[in-house]
């Protein structure tokens, strides 16, 4: 009986501080303010103010945002008009193309609702707004 419970004791000595020590660190990532996502930013009283540059942004990306805010204050149609002009003038949008027409359906379901953003649909970019208003229906 002395030894089974020394054994127990030593096995317990030895699992124990790992056990603790796993459990208190998967408690510590799971509170809310340690962040998963990289844009967080830890500061300490040893930090400079530090500044990133920020990121240019794409051609792509600045097409998106004026053709939703457009879309936002006039209709799709008149985005979807000025998406296809710009694919035509600069022929290297073309590629992404798709994924803009997609956002602009997206964004029509939204404020529309999906019957009314069904007819604007036009073969614009392989009628990527038309699978876009689908897919958020």
């Amino acid at each position: 009986m002395t030894h089974t419970a020394r054994r127990i004791g030593r096995t317990l000595a030895l699992v124990l501080p790992v056990v603790m020590v796993l459990s208190g660190t998967l408690a510590v990532t799971r509170v809310p303010w340690a962040a998963h996502n990289s844009d967080s930013q830890v500061l300490t009283a040893s930090a400079q103010t530090l500044s990133k540059p920020a990121k240019p942004r794409t051609p792509q990306d600045m097409l998106r945002d004026r053709l939703l805010l457009e879309l936002q204050e006039k209709d799709p149609a008149v985005a979807l008009t000025d998406l296809q002009r710009s694919v035509e003038g600069r022929p290297s949008l073309a590629r992404h193309c798709m994924s803009i027409a997609k956002a602009l359906g997206k964004a029509a379901v939204e404020q529309y609702g999906p019957t009314r953003a069904h007819r604007f649909s036009r073969p614009v970019c392989d009628t990527s707004f038309a699978s876009g208003v689908a897919q958020f229906s």
